[in-house]
């Protein structure tokens, strides 16, 4: 999968940029070469979206003729709030009866009902919705109403996740690590497992929600800085946990960023 996100709709923390990618011999890219690169790479069966400047969204539609469906991806879009799922959820049953959606509800359908009880019906913590998803996950969600992005990974390694920033300084989203690489240059890192990235918020752990996020440079096989990974400071803590139901509330978050 691959999300774009104008850099005045998604605000990374300012470590994921490194400043090697101005001097790398591989620049670089801007998001359309970026979008062309995924598309060419799947020609048969790719699907994207465009929102104006403000944001991309693209997935390989799954294989149902594989035996094989361990990062099944799924895509889904509804009150102008849009999901791009890898993954599954072990608890999908038992989430869809408590969100009260249909039977045939799929994991792309349950976080944009998550995201909207979250958005709407305050006070939730945010930590506490994405826990109660058991399962291998990645999620990257779009509200195109207020440009607002909301994106997690689970915590058991199970899917792989990466970000960086783009020629143009936006944020590049993908569970592609060459398409990254070649996107971003030097200006990515592993998307942190068991986190939050809220555009407005900024980056939490949801299993250490009271701790803050330490930003870790990270260094390739050329000796070079390339982008940060952020690990929880068990020793530094926020003030309180964010809840989540108003700007306010997501504004929360910016005060604890790393």
């Amino acid at each position: 999968m691959l999300a774009i996100f104008h850099k005045a709709f998604a605000h990374p923390p300012e470590e994921l940029n490194s400043p090697a990618s101005l001097k790398s011999s591989k620049k670089p890219k801007l998001p359309e070469e970026t979008l062309e690169e995924f598309l060419s790479s799947h020609p048969t069966n790719t699907f994207s979206m465009s929102f104006g400047d403000a944001a991309v969204l693209a997935y390989v539609r799954p294989d149902h003729h594989s035996l094989f469906h361990q990062n099944e991806r799924s895509f889904c879009g509804y009150d102008d709030i849009y999901c791009l799922f890898m993954g599954s959820l072990s608890n999908l049953c038992a989430q869809i009866k408590q969100y009260g959606l249909t039977r045939n509800a799929n994991e792309a359908m349950l976080v944009i009902e998550a995201y909207r009880t979250l958005r709407d019906r305050s006070p939730y913590p945010a930590d506490q919705v994405i826990k109660d998803l058991d399962g291998s996950f990645a999620f990257v969600v779009y509200d195109s109403k207020v440009g607002t992005v909301f994106t997690a990974l689970g915590s058991d390694g199970g899917v792989k996740l990466y970000w960086g920033i783009a020629a143009d300084g936006s944020v590049v989203i993908s569970d592609d690590l060459e398409l990254i690489k070649t996107s971003c240059a030097k200006s990515f890192a592993p998307f942190p497992a068991g986190c939050i990235f809220h555009s407005e918020g900024g980056l939490m752990n949801f299993e250490h929600p009271m701790n803050k996020l330490r930003a870790m440079p990270r260094v390739d096989s050329e000796g070079v800085m390339c982008g940060a990974n952020f690990k929880v400071d068990h020793y530094a803590r926020v003030d309180s946990i964010p809840r989540v139901g108003s700007e306010a509330n997501w504004s929360e978050w910016n005060s604890h960023e790393p």
